[in-house]
């Protein structure tokens, strides 16, 4: 069975970073694009990057590019998101899953994790 675990949410002041992680067990991932998204209380889930096999990245949104950085480590079988110059507007609950190869939706065979809760407040 395929599990997808999110860590390393927690407060942060603004300005702050924090670097989430998303470990999968159950599945190789080393050939599969992983995505991070976040939902926040009232909004939509939003797909915030993502990252091939071959590890080239794609931002899926003008709000954290530039502050956010994906990463993985196959060996791990851990894929990362590094987050800085936290916001406020940040604060959401931040999840990983599958994606197409394209970056441009989530894979058929996806499943959610329970997501892990960063928070941005002075």
């Amino acid at each position: 069975q395929v599990q997808l675990v999110e860590s390393g949410g927690g407060l942060v002041q603004p300005g702050g970073s924090l670097r989430l992680s998303c470990t999968v067990s159950g599945f190789t991932i080393d050939l599969y694009t992983i995505g991070w998204f976040r939902q926040a209380p009232g909004k939509e889930r939003e797909g915030l990057a993502c990252i091939n096999a071959s590890e080239s990245r794609t931002y899926l949104t003008d709000s954290v590019e530039g502050r956010f950085i994906i990463s993985r480590d196959n060996a791990k079988n851990t894929i990362y998101l590094q987050m800085n110059s936290l916001k406020p507007e940040d604060t959401a609950l931040y999840y990983c899953t599958f994606m197409n190869r394209l970056c441009s939706s989530v894979a058929k065979f996806a499943s959610w994790g329970q997501g892990t809760q960063v928070t941005v407040s002075s």
